[in-house]
């Protein structure tokens, strides 16, 4: 993640996407063309979305996902591990697109599970982004409703994730990273990450 990356009030409008993430991946990994993606997408309706344009621009938020992966290996974790793995590469492809997901989750998830609090409530999202209206003039221009629907994403983010049960838990799962994955991010030395994922040896290497 480019921490100069500039913050996105448009990830209101996106959601984890693991199963579309999980097609477009395996289609990647058989060698097809980013149109060729669409088109079979599109006419297998593959997605079971009711339009061209949002089949088309899922496809391409899918696609822009996966190269900010700038990995290979996790591309392949994505289309070809469990579903676990893959959910896990998944959130970190989300991580790498979106800065308010990736402050999040290492500033204040990462952050949980390094001093072993496994609660979670709305204060601590609420704390989360009065500070970043705070320090950040464009997210403190976001209006209180668009504020509202990015809380919602990520709820629902940490709920298809399974870091909760249901978008009324107050309870942390202590997620198990993946062991190739872990291994990944380990050699990109990125032990920020490593601590969304409840994993911290990599800090000791």
């Amino acid at each position: 993640m480019n921490i100069n990356e500039p913050y996105k009030a448009s990830m209101t409008r996106e959601q984890f996407l693991f199963h579309e993430m999980r097609t477009v991946a395996q289609l990647l990994m058989d060698g097809k063309e980013d149109n060729e993606i669409f088109e079979i997408v599109f006419t297998d309706n593959l997605f079971q979305y009711p339009t061209e344009k949002s089949i088309k621009r899922t496809v391409k938020n899918c696609l822009k996902r996966l190269r900010l992966l700038e990995d290979v290996r996790l591309i392949e974790i994505i289309a070809k591990g469990s579903s676990d793995s893959a959910k896990q590469v998944c959130l970190y492809a989300m991580m790498n697109q979106y800065r308010v997901i990736y402050e999040f989750m290492t500033n204040v998830i990462g952050e949980k599970f390094r001093l072993k609090d496994f609660s979670f409530t709305r204060k601590d999202l609420n704390v989360f982004f009065s500070h970043l209206q705070e320090q950040n003039d464009v997210v403190a221009a976001w209006s209180d409703a668009t504020i509202q629907k990015i809380k919602q994403v990520i709820v629902k983010m940490l709920v298809d994730t399974e870091y909760l049960d249901n978008p009324k838990s107050d309870i942390l799962h202590p997620v198990l990273i993946d062991f190739d994955f872990k291994n990944i991010l380990v050699d990109k030395r990125d032990y920020v990450t490593l601590s969304v994922f409840n994993c911290f040896e990599g800090e000791l290497l």
